[in-house]
């Protein structure tokens, strides 16, 4: 063994070790939390990903498979997880599962056709490459499109850095497949590039292990009511200005409303607002925060008989929802039903 499989080895380990110990942290304080699942089967199949590239098994059998299919799984955890984390989702959307679960049997016929080739494996693994940039891509979306309305400013710093490094060999790790499907030395490509890659683990681990445990998921926050005062008022007057503008003013029927239009109107610097709403009113993202004035006039609406014939969607876009698709999931993940079924409860 070469010193450069010696070292390459060993980092595969303490990479490893590495992410064991954060899932554990993970399972032990956060498991109730969507993004903490999501975070340890993300690491589980970056696991699997470095056993498989290490090449630690020369014959195939069903535990190389295992992995193999783990390691498939990676890209489509990372998306998973990115849009569970930085939007502080409470569940998976069906179809985004559904999407994972088809890239897990596309894997899955990946190796069992190869090294037979054919149709199948031709078309199974391009569609592999395809989904793999497809996810990185994804994640990439997620990131930049809520960027602005992250309230927690240390998860907010390192989500560019993060993600992106992440990402990256995701789609490094799509072009080395494509390379070696056109001759180039296969085993030798994925080693490098997954050694390159233990960097990216180290810096992974090493970031979320030092974030607070506030930071990292925080506690739950409650959709579809207006946020409330801080219990002393007085130790931040910001927010206590905040409040009685959101009420008199309403600004969240403005679907065009953002952190720093609202810090505009109010005339406060963006920092200040953020900081304010996230410790002081305990909103962990600017769209739950707004969510909860809009939601809170909608129900109203619905439980008043004298607009019992006003349609749905148009007491929806007069609150300030975009469109009918969003304000849907929202009032259903806050009242655990449709706006419809909200209305026949109330009239009856």
């Amino acid at each position: 063994m070469t010193a450069f499989e010696q070292v390459d080895q060993m980092a595969r380990g303490g990479s490893i070790a590495l992410l064991a110990l954060w899932s554990w942290i993970l399972i032990r304080d956060h498991w109730r939390d969507v993004p903490a699942r999501l975070a340890v089967a993300m690491n589980a199949a970056i696991c699997s990903y470095l056993l498989v590239t290490a090449g630690w098994y020369g014959e195939r059998n069903i535990v190389g498979l295992a992995f193999a299919l783990g390691a498939g799984t990676t890209p489509g955890l990372f998306w998973l997880f990115s849009k569970a984390w930085f939007n502080d989702e409470k569940q998976v959307a069906p179809i985004s599962a559904l999407l994972v679960g088809l890239s897990v049997v596309n894997t899955l016929v990946v190796q069992l056709t190869f090294p037979t080739g054919g149709i199948a494996n031709t078309i199974s693994a391009v569609l592999f490459r395809v989904s793999m940039l497809g996810f990185a891509a994804a994640a990439l979306w997620e990131v930049w499109r809520s960027r602005e309305g992250d309230l927690v400013e240390r998860r907010r710093r390192i989500r560019p850095l993060l993600v992106c490094v992440v990402a990256i060999y995701v789609i490094v790790i799509a072009i080395v497949e494509m390379g070696s499907s056109r001759g180039l030395p296969r085993g030798s490509l994925q080693q490098v590039v997954a050694s390159g890659s233990l960097f990216g683990v180290f810096g992974f681990c090493a970031v979320l292990l030092r974030m607070r445990q506030a930071d990292m998921f925080g506690a739950a926050e409650v959709s579809g009511t207006p946020a409330k005062p801080p219990p002393n008022p007085g130790d931040d007057p910001l927010s206590t200005r905040l409040l009685q503008f959101m009420a008199d003013h309403l600004p969240h029927r403005d679907e065009t409303l953002s952190i720093a239009k609202l810090a505009a109107l109010l005339g406060e610097q963006e920092y200040r607002l953020r900081r304010t709403i996230n410790r002081q009113l305990g909103h962990r993202n600017f769209a739950a925060f707004l969510n909860g004035y809009r939601l809170a006039e909608v129900k109203a609406a619905l439980a008043d008989p004298a607009q019992k014939d006003v349609p749905i969607i148009t007491i929806a876009l007069d609150a300030g929802f975009g469109s009918l698709g969003p304000f849907n999931r929202a009032f259903r993940e806050a009242e655990g039903m449709t706006p419809s079924e909200f209305r026949a409860r109330a009239a009856g």
